[in-house]
């Protein structure tokens, strides 16, 4: 497996350069980047900037781990606006696209919500209506990814929605085509279950997997800590991926860095991750 580490795991208007330079500095084999509604990648991006941000990676000697984007809090492909719910398909249609020009083989793709705790106001959605959305949405979107040669990895997120691995693989299936699949985030699972138990549940079905940790006695977003500060148990998630075959990118999302020396959540991820994969070195 390769570790990666996501932009979001940097200061607030970090540029994708300074970041690649602290992620390679820092030992990361990969960087996941975000498609975001303005700025360098945003949804107006040309095709030369991108190539841009392609070069710079290359010369970096990094590899781009997966494309994600923050874009689906705002645009559900759940709401019960029909306009926003065409806008969230738009922006899976541009991440798409972007993601084959910058070289990714998957994006991040978060299928809507039935609801979020953590979003003031956000819209309540009944859950049977939601699975339905989602799936006709991602199901119209499979040609798509096929055609770009990129994944869509649907995430476990904190949008009470897909709530277990059996759900989440009966989802996947439905669809049915081999560029949808599970962008799994273990820290996500802390709260109500075992990742060990969705790694080897969802199986083949894993397109990427994001590493977070959690401590279930703290609660809510204040228990997301340090790598092997919280209760994932690691160990076992490494052995579950082993045995699943998983050989792709394991990518720490660290959120929200440190208020001070920001740049050092970086470099404990990078020697947590070597302690984790078992990289000597570390």
């Amino acid at each position: 497996m390769r570790k990666g580490i996501n932009i979001w795991s940097f200061r607030e208007g970090t540029s994708i350069a300074s970041a690649v330079r602290t992620a390679a500095a820092a030992g990361f084999d990969g960087i996941e980047l975000s498609l975001n509604e303005t700025g360098e990648l945003g949804l107006e991006a040309t095709e030369k900037e991108l190539l841009g941000i392609r070069s710079l990676l290359a010369e970096s000697g990094l590899e781009l781990a997966g494309l994600a984007t923050g874009l689906y809090w705002s645009y559900s492909m759940t709401s019960e606006s029909e306009t926003t719910r065409q806008k969230a398909i738009d922006v899976c249609k541009k991440q798409l696209e972007t993601a084959a020009i910058l070289g990714a083989d998957a994006i991040l793709v978060i299928p809507g919500a039935v609801g979020v705790d953590f979003i003031p106001g956000s819209e309540v959605v009944a859950y049977d209506k939601a699975y339905e959305r989602a799936l006709q949405a991602i199901s119209s979107l499979a040609p798509e990814a096929e055609s770009a040669g990129v994944a869509i990895g649907i995430e476990n997120v904190w949008n009470k929605f897909l709530l277990s691995p059996l759900e989440m693989r009966g989802f996947i299936d439905a669809v049915g085509s081999p560029a949808v699949g599970s962008y799994l985030d273990i820290g996500n699972i802390v709260h109500s279950g075992y990742p060990e138990h969705w790694v080897r549940i969802l199986g083949h079905r894993i397109k990427k997997v994001h590493f977070k940790d959690y401590r279930r006695a703290a609660g809510g977003l204040h228990g997301f800590v340090d790598l092997l500060a919280g209760d994932v148990d690691y160990p076992a998630v490494v052995q579950a991926l082993n045995e699943v075959g998983y050989d792709g990118y394991v990518t720490a999302e660290m959120i929200p860095p440190y208020a001070h020396h920001s740049e050092q959540i970086v470099y404990n991820t990078s020697a947590a991750m070597d302690a984790i994969l078992g990289r000597k070195g570390f």
